[in-house]
């Protein structure tokens, strides 16, 4: 399954900002040495539906831990059988556009 998900602390750091615990919501991404990637608005994950959805809520709990409330946004793609979508998504995407 692919996930994709935003992570949105309801309170910030002095200057506005939210990218410290973002970035600790990240990280607990990478370091679960599942397949994934950041981008401006979200992080996509790759993995079977409890690793993906632990990974999640390891997350959550992190940005908790600095926020009193925090908003989550999440897409699935559900898919049996099909591993490496990441990449290959966007793969078949890029060769329609070369046709």
């Amino acid at each position: 399954m692919l996930v994709a998900f935003s992570i949105s602390p309801s309170s910030a750091d002095d200057t506005g900002g939210v990218s410290e615990a973002v970035a600790a919501a990240v990280r607990v991404v990478r370091e679960s040495g599942l397949p994934n990637e950041t981008n401006a608005m979200f992080t996509n994950i790759e993995g079977e539906w409890d690793e993906v959805m632990a990974v999640v809520k390891k997350a959550v709990e992190v940005v908790a831990a600095v926020s009193p409330r925090v908003g989550l946004v999440l897409k699935a793609d559900i898919r049996a059988g099909f591993t490496g979508e990441l990449t290959a998504k966007v793969e078949r995407v890029e060769q329609a556009l070369e046709q």
